[in-house]
């Protein structure tokens, strides 16, 4: 169920300060003091707790059965083979007694979002090229988390799931799904199938030779990590929300932050971020082809969330191609000038 690409959840509902106290009588952590939503949770599955005896999380109301247990299993094992801070303990009630649902509690970690404005004000280009590199080196410690299968996690066995399919077909037909899904909001014209299908055929050689499957995050964003400023020196200080990680090809989790930059016209951090990144791969060309394949993936699940909701901010005329393909071209000019 990790892979399962989900726009809506089970969201908390109302929560009284006696069931918050229950919860916190339920495991020894101490007297409540306050609770809040969180801003950054877009499933509305978390909240904050204060208590006499620290700052928690509360993650309730799984999405799927396993929810839970999936990203327990997760957090542990990053906590394990990482130096990588991530919400553990991380405790799960399975009874519902409480709340109706089932849920886990964790340690609040410290150090606020990227995005979060008091942050983003106060950086100055060397402070974002300083973020960059410890992204960098952060999606390296969670990618040194090596398996023999490109899958899931599979909370009922406990063990972890091939992609039945392969994982080139796997994925292909992925983005194939999400492109007819995006026609039900929008014009997605025979050119745009064919350009689509063009990006998939030229790497798929780089994917059917793919053979060192890694830990995916699958949603690696300012929104699920948090930095720190301490002295001179930026750190992250936490990454959380393991609902859509797999096994897979890592560079998959570099495109959401390349988004990220390409759109606010970041490039020197971009770049920064893949050098240090890909300092030590081989076979960049292969690892482009791929980047590619997963930009156009990001491209097509954001290009139909926007026409859905009607938050469009480009031109409402233009094809998906037109609109995509200045990402992966821009792609192809960072890596090229990294390698100057």
């Amino acid at each position: 169920m990790t892979t399962k690409i989900f726009f809506a959840s089970n969201k908390l509902g109302d929560i009284t300060n006696e069931q918050l106290q229950q919860m916190l009588n339920q495991h020894n952590l101490g007297e409540l003091i306050s609770a809040k939503r969180t801003e950054n949770g877009a499933m509305g599955q978390t909240m904050f707790v204060h208590s006499s005896k620290g700052d928690f999380v509360l993650k309730g109301n799984p999405i799927f059965p396993g929810q839970l247990k999936e990203e327990q299993f997760f957090v542990n094992n990053i906590s394990e083979c990482s130096n990588i801070s991530v919400p553990i303990p991380y405790i799960i009630d399975k009874s519902e007694s409480i709340f109706g649902w089932s849920y886990a509690i964790m340690p609040r970690l410290k150090g606020k979002h990227l995005n979060d404005r008091e942050v983003a004000d106060e950086l100055i280009s060397d402070d974002k090229e300083q973020i960059a590199e410890i992204i960098a080196n952060t999606l390296s410690q969670l990618h040194s988390w090596r398996v023999d299968i490109c899958g899931e996690y599979d909370p009922k066995t406990n063990n972890l799931k091939a992609f039945e399919e392969g994982y080139t077909i796997w994925l292909f037909n992925r983005i194939r799904y999400w492109l007819k899904d995006a026609e039900k909001y929008s014009e997605i014209t025979f050119d745009d199938i064919k350009w689509v299908e063009d990006v998939l055929q030229h790497a798929k050689d780089a994917f059917d030779q793919f053979d060192t499957p890694t830990f995916v995050m699958g949603d690696f964003k300012p929104g699920n990590f948090l930095v720190l400023h301490e002295g001179q020196e930026w750190k992250i200080s936490g990454v959380f929300d393991f609902t859509n990680a797999y096994f897979g090809d890592p560079s998959a989790d570099l495109v959401k932050i390349l988004t990220l930059y390409i759109d606010n016209g970041e490039l020197h951090e971009a770049k920064h971020l893949m050098k240090v990144y890909m300092a030590d791969t081989n076979n960049k060309e292969q690892i482009t082809e791929r980047l590619k394949v997963h930009m156009l993936m990001q491209r097509i699940l954001d290009w139909g969330c926007a026409k859905a909701i009607g938050a469009v901010t480009w031109d409402e005329n233009m094809a998906i191609s037109v609109w995509a393909e200045p990402y992966m071209i821009t792609l192809d000019e960072i890596i090229r000038e990294i390698e100057c």
